[in-house]
Formats: structure tokens, C-alpha cells, sequence
């Protein structure tokens, strides 16, 4: 894991001074981001769960320490009310249950329950578009994605003031 307070710069990057190139840097990997999202989409539908499902019931399963609405919706960038419906919906659909915390009684952990323990194991199963895409990519090429992207993102993450580490990847 990566701490995201200081990214480091490339001493090879030079400054754009072209803003459209840099532009359509960004609206490619939107464009990337947005078409492998809809194809994730597609295969999960098929275990009959969203991607956002997915990725609280991933997040839930794989954070250190307790996982709360608060912390849920501050590492998937979502605005708190948005997860807190999205909680609602999981918990009715008995995926997650919140559990008021012993030692302090304002805190709610969400837990997997045992359907939603079943449901992340089909999202889990089902990832082979995932690597069907990034099997285009050699292994250098995916190691050197890897690195620009994680800079890219500690650079955004710093430009909006987030100082916490992600707990994946």
C-alpha cells in the first residue's frame, strides 16, 4: 500500500505546455475507465450484483480495522448520504448488517453477512473480463501501468487533501 501524502515527482516528466494534450490524456482514461466499468458491470450483473455492491463488499472484507460508513464512503469517493442509502439497500437485501460498536456506542461497524459472504464470493469468481482486458498488456507494460497510475492517483488524492492510505491496491 501507498501512502498518499507525497507523491514523488519524475525528474524525466517535463512540463505540458500543451493543456489539450493533457486533456485528452485524461478524457482516454476516462473513456478506458468508463468501458472496462461497463464491462465489470455486465459480469457481475450476472451474479446478480452492482459494481458499487461489489466494491463495499470488497472494501468491508479487506480493510484494517472496523469498516464504517464513514470510512466506506471516504475510500470509494462517495458522498456520505449516497453510501448511507447504498447501506440501507445492502442491508435490506440482507448483504450487510450494521452493528453498534461496545465501547462506543456512536459507532456502527458494517459487517458481511452470511448471504452477503456468498454474493462476494460470486463477485470474486466472476473476473475473468477483468483479466481478459488486461491481458493485452505484457507484464512490463502492466508494471510500468501500474506505477503511472498510482502516481497519477497520489497526485489527484494530494490535490484534493486526502492524507489517508487506501486500503487496496
Amino acid at each position: 500500500m501507498m501512502a498518499t501524502t507525497n507523491p514523488k515527482p519524475n525528474p524525466k516528466a517535463k512540463p505540458h505546455a500543451d493543456a489539450d494534450q493533457d486533456f485528452e490524456l485524461w478524457a482516454l482514461l476516462h473513456q478506458t475507465r468508463d468501458a472496462v466499468a461497463r464491462a465489470r458491470e455486465n459480469e457481475l450483473r450476472r451474479a446478480d450484483i452492482s459494481m458499487i455492491k461489489a466494491a463495499v463488499l470488497f472494501f468491508v472484507k479487506n480493510v484494517d480495522g472496523p469498516a464504517t460508513p464513514a470510512k466506506i464512503s471516504r475510500y470509494l469517493f462517495r458522498e456520505p448520504h449516497t453510501i448511507s442509502g447504498l447501506l440501507d439497500r445492502m442491508e435490506s437485501q440482507g448483504l450487510v448488517r450494521r452493528v453498534h460498536d461496545l465501547q462506543r456506542k456512536n459507532l456502527v461497524r458494517i459487517e458481511v453477512t452470511e448471504k452477503g459472504e456468498e454474493v462476494y464470493r460470486k463477485s470474486r469468481e466472476r473476473r475473468k473480463i477483468i483479466s481478459k482486458i488486461m491481458s493485452t498488456l505484457s507484464d512490463e507494460e502492466h508494471a510500468n501501468l501500474r506505477s503511472y497510475l498510482e502516481r497519477l492517483r497520489n497526485r489527484a488524492l494530494k490535490e484534493i487533501g486526502v492524507k489517508t492510505r487506501l486500503p487496496f491496491p
